[in-house]
């Protein structure tokens, strides 16, 4: 064997083993590629949820990270159109790992209300909600359904309504009453810190009117009734009580003693007594009209302000003022304010407890 063909040979070899050693090194890589990048996808599935999306009979279940049902919709690629309607709303969060959604597609949709006929696009099937939707009022009384299309080539693939006006002209519609806020103090919450103890709910009353037409149009409507259909659930914020409050005016007490640190950074002794008079002679004074006794026995004006004797030199009438008891507006003063203007006098009804 020549020195040339065993060169030649040697190089041959060198050349396969290093496409070998190259080709070992990527698999190698690849491979640790691979486990790290399905650890990750195994961290990430951890982390998905099953949607199962409802859409005219069709069904399609995906896996998805997406933390709301209108970013699940956009990553599965489904489109939802004016009118459509998807079940729980496309703000909800998705907080299960099998999620289900519905979507309702909107339709064309014809209402005939006498000569008046009106298209919309409507996913409802519930002719009333339909009705609303067009902006027709419904009178008691009045029926409306879903009638046979017979001119199929001039009204098109739509759902036709059509309404039968029986002559009455009361009309009944619901209401929401909203609900109110109420705050309660909690000494065991830091101060300026809020916590919701109880979510608020709308009530609903439901109003009847007698409706006045002319000219064929609506003038005016007469209240018959009202009815309350449910209450309203006040919404409860728990707030943390200000030092101020965690120190407060009691029957017992008497006088009540506190430090206040004011804007400048200065601190002045304040003091606390309570007095009980009828107070509407002073109400006038800051445009209030009645006062209430709360479950404290704290005189209150009709903003939940305790009403407050005070220094009209160092506190103005109508002033906002801190107490123990809360917030105070100041409707009155005495001649204890000459002695210490930093004095104030609490309404309460704690000495004749006859609710004046």
């Amino acid at each position: 064997m020549n020195k040339k063909f065993k060169w030649t040979l040697f190089l041959g070899f060198a050349v396969i083993l290093t496409f070998v050693a190259a080709f070992l090194m990527k698999a190698a890589t690849r491979a640790t590629f691979a486990q790290g990048d399905e650890e990750d996808l195994i961290q990430r599935m951890g982390e998905q949820n099953f949607v199962t999306f409802y859409d005219e009979g069709a069904k399609l279940t995906v896996k998805t990270e997406a933390k709301t049902v209108g970013e699940a919709l956009e990553r599965a690629d489904i489109i939802i159109n004016q009118g459509d309607i998807v079940e729980p709303s496309v703000e909800t969060e998705i907080n299960s790992n099998n999620y289900f959604v519905n979507i309702h597609r909107a339709r064309p949709v014809m209402i005939r209300d006498g000569m008046v006929e009106k298209y919309l696009m409507s996913a409802s099937f519930d002719a009333k909600t339909i009705a609303e939707e067009a902006d027709i009022t419904l009178y008691d009384g009045d029926e409306i359904k879903i009638v046979p299309n017979t001119n199929f080539l001039e009204a098109g693939m739509v759902s036709i309504y059509e309404i039968t006006r029986n002559g009455g002209r009361v009309l009944t519609v619901d209401e929401e009453i909203p609900f109110k806020e109420e705050k309660v103090k909690d000494y065991n919450l830091d101060p300026e810190v809020s916590e919701v103890r109880q979510l608020g709910e709308v009530g609903t009353k439901r109003l009847s009117y007698n409706v006045l037409y002319k000219d064929g149009k609506e003038v005016s409507r007469e209240l018959i009734s009202e009815e309350i259909v449910r209450n309203p659930v006040n919404r409860v914020v728990a707030v943390g009580a200000s030092e101020i409050e965690r120190h407060p005016l009691t029957v017992s007490m008497g006088r009540n003693y506190y430090t206040v640190k004011k804007k400048d950074g200065s601190t002045v002794l304040r003091q606390e007594t309570y007095y009980d008079l009828n107070m509407r002679i002073v109400l006038h004074y800051c445009g209030g009209k009645n006062y209430s006794v709360r479950e404290d026995g704290a005189k209150v004006d009709q903003d939940g302000y305790i009403l407050v004797a005070a220094n009209l030199q160092r506190y103005p009438r109508c002033s906002v003022v801190e107490t123990s008891l809360g917030a105070g507006k100041v409707y009155d003063t005495g001649g204890f304010a000459a002695g210490n203007p930093e004095q104030f006098d609490l309404a309460t009804d704690w000495s004749n407890h006859d609710g004046v």
